[in-house]
């Protein structure tokens, strides 16, 4: 009975001292695709065929259009953009020009743009151009990020996603197009507070989370690093697009204490972590710098409207190499261009690791969105 048992120790111990799994990648190790102007349907029918005959050039650029976001979701999309404007009192983009022009045009009437009368409401609106390109899949900001919530709620494995704003508060050229209102401080500080709104501190990565004791973020991400995906699962990150409101975001909070979102930031600040290069091609070296050290990179991998109907693919396999992390695209996935059948996505599965920054042991099974390993419970 003694030499059982004495046989039975050692077995435990050979066992338990094989080779250990590797670490789990941080997110920085990673990358993922997402959607550019995430909440876009499109234009109705009649406003495109209008907008052909008057500007064929800008109806070309607006040609694209995206799924609802859980269906985005479900197919492994897993960075977003909206595009917001400030209404504090609701009701500034409740009649846009649209309507009108198509109904002055003698064209059939478009399908209802605000069915619920979002956008009466108080809070941040979703849309690309105001009067022109107003249509939102989800109506307001809160919608769309309570839309995203309880997707993750329903998959509680998934990997981080990344949620990119881009506040606006320009006005079209020409007469008739609603003057938005400025952006802020006061916006932005009401920006963090629609999100915490909606989610609670354990869904979310903040930069207060990333730095931890460290003198400032960029000195965190560049020494410590990003958290891990395991660590990432379930959780949200928000990022800040406009480098012009920077300035006013991290006004008396230069390392973003108590913010939401990270900046769009310039490397050598207390706030840089996350860059934002659109251009492969032509920052192609600047981002595998950025990436190496450290920064959380998004680019673009679309080559313009005559790159995807020909399914030029330089850009995309471009974005693919240089390492950026969050790769935005109209296409994602089986989401393919009616015509030429270009999309962006991986050989196998919704991501990979990084070929910059992975290091040795980094794989496939580390990122799926499945029940964790055995020796990760």
């Amino acid at each position: 009975m003694r030499i059982s048992v004495f046989l039975l120790v050692l077995f435990t111990v050979a066992c338990s001292s094989g080779p250990k799994p590797p670490p789990s990648p941080r997110i920085n190790e990673i990358q993922l695709i997402g959607t550019h102007n995430s909440y876009r349907p499109g234009l109705g029918p009649s406003e495109m065929s209008l907008l052909r005959k008057t500007d064929p050039r800008q109806a070309d650029n607006w040609e694209y259009k995206h799924l609802p976001l859980d269906q985005q979701l479900d197919l492994g999309v897993r960075q977003f953009e909206f595009d917001i404007f400030v209404d504090t009192n609701g009701g500034l983009f409740a009649n846009p020009l649209g309507p009108r022009r198509v109904a002055q045009a003698g064209l059939p009437a478009d399908p209802p743009f605000d069915p619920n009368g979002a956008l009466k409401q108080p809070g941040f609106k979703v849309m690309h151009v105001q009067d022109l390109d107003y249509r939102s899949s989800c109506q307001p900001f809160t919608n769309c990020l309570s839309i995203l919530r309880e997707w993750s709620k329903r998959n509680p494995r998934h990997l981080p996603i990344f949620v990119l704003v881009e506040n606006k508060d320009s006005k079209p050229k020409g007469e008739g197009y609603v003057t938005p209102e400025p952006v802020t401080m006061e916006a932005l500080s009401a920006l963090d507070a629609e999100i915490r709104s909606i989610f609670p501190p354990e869904e979310l990565i903040t930069p207060d989370d990333v730095r931890g004791p460290f003198q400032s973020l960029e000195q965190a991400v560049l020494k410590r690093g990003w958290p891990t995906v395991e660590r990432a699962r379930g959780k949200f990150i928000f990022l800040l697009d406009q480098e012009r409101f920077t300035p006013m975001y991290t006004a008396g909070r230069s390392m973003l204490e108590g913010r939401v979102l990270f900046t769009n930031s310039l490397p050598g600040t207390p706030d840089a972590a996350f860059v934002k290069l659109n251009n492969p091609l032509t920052d192609g070296d600047e981002i595998q710098k950025l990436v190496k050290e450290g920064y959380l990179v998004r680019t673009m991998t679309d080559n313009g409207v005559e790159g995807v109907r020909g399914n030029d693919t330089t850009r995309r396999d471009a974005a693919f190499a240089n390492g950026a992390h969050l790769l935005s695209t109209d296409y994602p996935f089986t989401y393919k261009h009616p015509q030429s059948g270009y999309s962006v996505g991986f050989d196998s599965g919704i991501a990979r690791c990084n070929p910059v920054t992975a290091k040795p042991g980094c794989s496939e099974a580390q990122l799926t969105e499945g029940p964790p390993p055995a020796e990760a419970q």
